[in-house]
């Protein structure tokens, strides 16, 4: 599914998915870079992100797998 990373306001990290009309604050990173691992929404979604450059910048579309809960 296309997730879109930006930061908020805020500064934190937040993943919108269109298709779903949902926008959640990313919770926690498998690995302490964004990249090529899962993170963890706020409703407890978990989404497997591409492996990608430590400074790829954001906002992005990626392409995001969605893991069993």
């Amino acid at each position: 599914m296309k997730v879109t990373l930006r930061r908020t306001p805020r500064g934190e990290l937040s993943a919108y998915v269109a298709k779903k009309d949902l926008e959640e604050i990313v919770v926690a990173t498998e690995h302490p870079g964004l990249w090529g691992g899962h993170v963890t929404l706020a409703n407890g979604w978990k989404l497997e992100l591409p492996e990608m450059a430590a400074d790829t910048a954001l906002p992005i579309t990626v392409e995001a797998r969605k893991l069993a809960d």
